[in-house]
């Protein structure tokens, strides 16, 4: 910017040493060229921040999309979906276009300046030599000087261009950073925390989250002492969460005070203090990596011993050796390669580790079967004694032996004092955990029935976690630059049209320089050709002209393509999910969908025209010298190989640095988006440091490899700018003897130098997008391998029958196995659930329960037998059909970044509202619907985060409700209720479920029993079928489990 800001200054002091008029006239069509693009910049700033916004907003919005796949394709509304990322995505486009009108337009005018400036001054000298008034050789500096001594206003476009993209980035960077922190500050003298004894007060807090929210907790007290055991229940909602946040440090309160052995929290500084408290949350947040580093996340310096131990302590040392790589298996994100139990166990492994004098206990156990939830209650009971300990739970076993309970009510502490005083009381406890006290001693049990040992054949863990850019690396470049055609060929037309737009400029700035030395050779001869005059100022304006329809022909198709792209990239997606996602990491495929699919933009915007005008124009001017001067085309000939070979020799080089760079990029997207979603975890176990020293890693690793790539590039670059130099040096050496010998017209020698030297202007222009080039193949690399990905699943051509009641489900010898195991998941599983039947499904984690619920969605196919779907096989319909006729409750409930009221419509999107209301009601959301600020319309934030657990799985069940399907699936759908709420959901349920076929995957005993089949699972076997009776009678697996079940509630 400065060297521009220099430029006219300097031209005009340079050519007014020749000559002061000519002189002043470089000097107004540089201070032209200079002033309106920069004031023209202004008014395309706010442009360019509407279009960052819109990039942010498509940018969330696939993230959403991406993460909470599974669940769209189960309702059967990813392409309703897709459809509205489509319009984020052309919006996105729309203001990138406006950003581009403004770069247009500045374009055109510098290249109209410089042009205009070149030729004016030109005629002007032309003028005056035909007059006496300025000398020849004057005009031969001027003719010489042209267009290229206004380069430094020609590179400012590009960097006001680049600048405004940067500025518009930068705004929303700042914007984050002067956001008013809540996070709590370390104070200037904090008291050492390690010495404090775990006495926990609460005195008279009030809390209310940021946004406008009803308070979480109004004027809660209460005290733990030390080494005590304490429960605290509620119903979900009530607050029980925010006073683990409040504990962590992660909010201060608005008023009151909480303490430590009468230290307020605010006195002590927040790390300190978190290494006081080990937390098992409800919501465990296990991060992409292995095993060993996920549990390390509690004692980063653990010995192997001490991993072991924690790991058997929670009962999760067989299960992780039964993993493909043992400690060492990568869990992808959020554990995605594990059941919920199996991530609940690894969560209490890593509080284990802690060690810490407070534990916290928030709702631990609620996704650990019957037998595993017995090992590791005892190993928690050895870790409470002499530990200070929260525990809060729904589970009337979870609290039954605490030293007192403390229940809370819409944010209020209704009752304390223990099991047998609130039981006695006529009040919230009783009325929450009375009716647990009443069930049968079978119904007592809460957690679904497991067997012994662990299995794992039904898993994904086996699954690679393959990072896109390592599977780009074999994509070769034939087939690069064909998908890249490939993705162009609906705009074909205008690509031709492009094309000739650009020939026709680098002719009129060719032009420019060869009517200048014309109309010198004309002054020389002492006559004048004012046609010549004339055809100069017209050629000058035409190449700004042409200039600006080039780049505004390539940037509109550019940016409609990208729009293009995204929509297509999602739909792919779309067809190869929920399975495919398992082997990416979200923020890579998020970083592939904005800032991959971005760079491609130059490849058409500034590549694939300026190559073609590359390889014509120094073949015109080659065959030009050739027939005019043959030397000077020989002498020419080396330079221009040069330029145009040196590209293309170290293009495998570039390509590589270029695929390192864009597959570091997309690592580090991947690292800030998972950083970013388990903040709250990194807090509560202080790794936020670790986690910091990793993420500078990531920005190293890729500050690397992209300056390894412009380095590359810049010695390119110098050298193509040498050969240009050289090249005309060389013809005009070569041309001088040519003319000393008359061999040659004197004034000719001249114009073939500009000829030469333009020669490599469009080569150089190549050059100039190196960078983006090399981006753009590798980010095309990328994009293949998403798009070469074979479909497995496709659409059927019929769609199910409609019909009252149930449908038929009927698996015949079906046998499945997941990728990268050797072991199938299913051994020929024949089972049928009639029309309206209930057929609970048994067994142990990994024992396959899952993956017959997936296999019935379709979200994989079996490799053997067949799944009938009142007797069609499920692939002869089509996948949104098929979803129709299934309501899927799941354990782990995703909920999108939207309102309530769409997170309950993604169910049914044609509901009325009244229909809405009605599903709310079903599932107990009522009440809570009515006290949120903005009631159906109030945000739920990403992934349902400021909703309870309870209230999560609420939602999934008002969908079900909503959805009013002819099957259900029923994963664990009330395990994380509590007993006033599951009660009016499972009476509802229980309604739903009158002549539906419904599948219930590992519920609690009391509903299997009732169930009017059960099909006992073992290691992916289906080891017996039958009644609750038949089963017991038989004295089978079935038998013993429930035996051993009734044996540990006979211990509690």
């Amino acid at each position: 910017v400065a060297v521009a800001a220099m430029a006219p200054i300097a031209i005009f002091v340079f050519i007014a040493f020749w000559d002061v008029p000519v002189a002043a006239v470089m000097l107004g069509a540089a201070l032209f060229t200079l002033v309106l693009p920069a004031t023209v910049h202004e008014r395309a700033g706010r442009t360019s921040r509407e279009r960052q916004q819109a990039f942010k907003a498509f940018g969330e919005e696939f993230l959403d999309a991406v993460q909470g796949l599974p669940t769209l394709k189960a309702f059967g509304q990813s392409a309703a979906y897709g459809r509205m990322l489509a319009e984020k995505a052309r919006t996105l486009s729309t203001s990138t276009f406006w950003v581009l009108t403004w770069s247009v337009v500045t374009r055109g005018i510098t290249d109209t300046g410089c042009a205009l400036g070149a030729a004016g001054a030109l005629a002007l000298g032309a003028y005056r030599v035909a007059h006496g008034q300025m000398s020849l050789e004057a005009l031969l500096i001027v003719l010489m000087a042209g267009t290229e001594i206004f380069r430094p206003l020609r590179d400012l476009r590009t960097v006001l261009h680049q600048g405004m993209t940067g500025q518009s980035a930068a705004a929303g960077i700042l914007d984050l950073l002067a956001t008013r922190e809540t996070a709590p500050r370390c104070p200037s003298e904090p008291i050492a925390a390690t010495q404090l004894e775990p006495r926990i007060a609460f005195q008279d807090v009030h809390f209310a989250y940021p946004g406008g929210r009803q308070p979480a907790l109004r004027g809660v007290s209460f005290e733990v002492e030390s080494g005590e055991r304490v429960g605290i229940v509620g119903p979900s909602g009530a607050g029980k969460s925010s006073v683990v946040r409040l504990l962590l440090r992660l909010f201060d309160p608005q008023s009151g005070s909480i303490r430590i052995d009468g230290q307020d929290l605010r006195a002590l500084d927040p790390e300190a203090l978190r290494s006081l408290v080990a937390v098992v949350a409800q919501d465990t947040y296990l991060f992409h990596g292995t095993v060993e580093q996920n549990l390390r996340l509690g004692h980063p310096d653990a010995t192997e011993a001490e991993l072991v131990a924690a790991a058997t302590a929670a009962n999760a040392h067989e299960f992780i050796l039964a993993l493909p790589d043992g400690y060492q298996t990568v869990i992808g994100e959020r554990g995605a390669r594990l059941s919920g139990g199996q991530r609940q166990r690894l969560a209490i492994a890593r509080a284990l580790l802690r060690d810490a004098p407070i534990l916290v206990l928030d709702e631990a156990l609620s996704s650990v079967d019957a037998e595993n939830e017995a090992v590791i209650q005892q190993a928690l009971d050895r870790l409470m004694i002499g530990r200070t300990t929260l525990i809060l739970a729904h589970r009337l076993s979870s609290v039954i032996g605490a030293d007192r309970i403390f229940v809370l009510e819409d944010g209020v502490v209704r009752q304390s004092g223990s099991h047998a005083e609130l039981i006695a009381q006529d009040g919230p406890y009783r009325r929450l955990m009375g009716p647990q006290l009443g069930r049968r001693a079978d119904d007592f049990v809460d957690a679904p029935l497991a067997a012994a040992a662990p299995s794992l054949e039904g898993d994904t863990s086996s699954i690679p976690v393959r990072p896109i850019s390592k599977d780009a690396a074999s994509v070769g470049w034939p087939q690069t630059i064909r998908t890249l055609l490939g993705f162009v060929r609906p705009w074909r037309a205008t690509l031709v049209v492009t094309v000739l737009c650009g020939i026709g400029r680098v002719a009129a700035f060719i032009g420019v320089g060869v009517l200048g030395a014309l109309v010198l050779g004309a002054v020389r001869s002492g006559v004048l050709d004012t046609w010549l005059v004339a055809a100069l100022l017209i050629a000058a304006p035409l190449a700004g002209l042409l200039h600006w329809i080039e780049s505004w022909l390539a940037h509109a198709m550019a940016y409609q393509l990208l729009a293009e792209m995204r929509i297509d990239l999602f739909d792919k997606l779309d067809t190869l999910g929920p399975a495919y996602l398992l082997r990416r990491r979200s923020g890579d495929l998020v970083a592939l969908a904005t800032q991959d699919v971005e760079t491609v933009e130059y490849f058409f915007a500034h590549t694939i025209a300026p190559a073609v005008v590359a390889g014509l124009v120094p073949a015109a001017v080659l065959i030009t010298l050739g027939v005019i001067a043959w030397p000077l085309a020989v002498v020419l000939l080396p330079f221009l190989a040069y330029a145009g070979l040196s590209p293309v020799l170290g293009r495998k080089r570039i390509d590589r640095l270029g695929s390192d760079a864009r597959g570091a990029l997309g690592s580090l997207s991947a690292y800030a988006t998972e950083t970013i979603q388990g903040l709250a975890e990194l807090e509560a176990f202080n790794a936020t440091r670790r986690r910091r020293d990793g993420f500078l890693a990531e920005i190293r690793r890729y500050q690397t490899r992209r300056l390894a790539l412009l380095e590359d590039l810049t010695v390119q670059t110098a050298g193509l700018e040498i050969a240009t130099g050289l090249g005309g040096l060389a013809v005009a050496a070569a041309g001088a003897p040519m003319v000393l010998h008359g061999a040659m017209a004197p004034a000719m020698l001249p114009l073939l130098v500009l000829i030469s030297v333009a020669a490599f202007l469009p080569v150089s222009e190549i050059a100039q997008v190196g960078r983006q080039l090399a981006d753009t193949i590798a980010s095309t690399r990328r994009l293949h391998v998403v798009h070469a990905e074979p479909v497995l699943i496709t659409d059927g051509p019929r769609r199910p029958v409609s019909r009252p009641g149930g449908s038929s489900v009927i698996f015949e010898h079906v046998r499945f196995t997941y990728p990268g195991r050797q072991r199938p998941a299913l051994f020929d599983v024949s089972l049928r659930a009639p029309a309206g039947a209930t057929v609970a499904l048994v067994g142990p984690s990994g024992a396959g329960k899952t993956t017959i619920a997936s296999l019935m969605l379709r979200f994989w196919d079996p490799e053997q037998g067949r799944i009938l779907l009142d007797g069609v096989d499920l692939r002869a319909l089509t996948l949104d059909g098929l979803r129709s006729r299934i309501a899927l409750v799941a354990q782990d409930t995703y909920l999108f970044n939207d309102t309530l009221e769409a997170n309950v419509r993604l169910a049914r999107p044609d509901a009325t509202l009244k229909q809405v209301a009605q599903a709310l009601q079903r599932a107990a959301l009522s009440d809570f619907a009515a006290s949120l600020p903005d009631g159906l319309r109030t945000r739920v934030g990403e992934r349902g985060v400021q909703l309870s657990g309870g209230q999560r799985q609420r939602i999934a069940i008002a969908r079900a409700f909503l959805k009013d399907a002819p099957i259900l699936v029923l994963d664990e759908a009330t395990s994380h209720l509590d007993t006033i709420s599951e009660q009016l959901v499972r009476a509802a349920l229980d309604a739903l479920m009158v002549d539906r076929t419904t599948i219930i995957v590992a519920h609690r005993l009391s509903t299997i029993r009732a169930a009017d089949l059960i099909v006992v699972l073992q290691s992916g076997r289906v080891a017996e079928t039958g009644s609750h009776q038949e089963l017991i009678a038989r004295r089978g697996v079935y038998a013993r489990l429930v035996e051993r079940q009734m044996a540990g509630v006979v211990g509690n």
